[in-house]
């Protein structure tokens, strides 16, 4: 009897989690739950970086980055809503499905913007700045250029690489140097990263008006070359931080080969250009900013 009576409970159970996640995944896939909390990583590795070791200030800085981000990610959307239905892996997304109206995406923004810029403000000023900057040049920026320009990828690497930049000024208060340091490397990590993104997604790019390679030769030698040569500037600069002394010799050894194994990744797409490659890089970028942006922190000198 009471194995009978568990039965049902958990089938309750497991029913009511189910239903819970249906009715929560329309709302993860509108704030990029995924990209969002890859901006936290990042900005945790700023913070870390910089000795930071609050844990208030710790859970402010991830609570501010997620909701300032989710905020970005939202009004991209309800900004392309009408090409998100033409592409193959974007048809999926609630406002093109309906599952969220436009008029409750827009509140929702609004919402998720005044909460991530109160917990940045109540850090200091400067990160509260850095945060509605991101969203801003994004936002409005970088999403109506996407469709005119492929020089909407450079635009867009700056609020894409101010994460690390807004963990460390979380601890310092000001800009400076490192911080710039952080930025930048995140910068110029995000030309072939993109890049092997909009080859792997070109054609359902093409489908909503999106031409975002570097080269107007599309997928071509010319353009894997770019890409292969951004993956190979990516290696010393990677290793500024080592050639400061702001790390150890570990950092030399971890990093450069990350930088080397990226740049392999890059080249075998320069030899075969096709997509399968470009997509093996897109992971790999996925698994080396983080991998570095923590080598940084667990090997600076202090």
């Amino acid at each position: 009897m009471f194995m009978m009576q568990f039965a049902v409970l958990f089938r309750i159970f497991a029913a009511s989690i189910v239903a819970f996640l249906k009715h929560l995944k329309p709302y993860l896939l509108f704030t990029k739950f995924r990209l969002s909390f890859l901006v936290i990583i990042s900005a945790l590795s700023g913070y870390l970086f910089m000795g930071g070791s609050d844990l208030f200030v710790l859970l402010k800085l991830c609570l501010g980055g997620f909701f300032v981000t989710a905020a970005s990610n939202g009004t991209n959307q309800i900004l392309e809503r009408e090409e998100d239905s033409l592409m193959k892996r974007t048809q999926n997304r609630p406002l093109v499905t309906q599952e969220i109206s436009v008029v409750n995406a827009v509140v929702l923004c609004i919402v998720f913007l005044l909460v991530g810029s109160y917990f940045l403000l109540s850090i200091n000023t400067a990160s509260f700045l850095l945060g509605l900057g991101a969203f801003i040049s994004y936002s409005f920026v970088y999403t109506p250029l996407k469709s005119r320009t492929p020089w909407a990828v450079f635009v867009g690497a700056f609020p894409g690489a101010i994460p690390p930049m807004l963990g460390a000024i979380a601890q310092t208060g000001s800009f400076g140097f490192i911080p710039g340091l952080l930025f930048f490397v995140q910068f110029m990590w995000q030309f072939p990263h993109f890049w092997a993104i909009a080859w792997a997604m070109h054609d359902d790019y093409l489908r909503a008006g999106y031409f975002l390679l570097p080269s107007r030769s599309g997928k071509s030698k010319q353009t894997a070359l770019l890409i292969s040569l951004y993956s190979a500037f990516l290696i010393p600069i990677s290793l500024i931080p080592w050639l400061l002394n702001l790390t150890n010799i570990y950092s030399l050894i971890i990093v450069g080969a990350l930088g080397v194994w990226f740049y392999f990744k890059s080249f075998r797409l320069y030899n075969l250009c096709d997509d399968s490659s470009a997509k093996k890089l897109m992971f790999a970028s996925f698994v080396y900013l983080p991998v570095i942006q923590f080598t940084y922190v667990f090997t600076k000198v202090i």
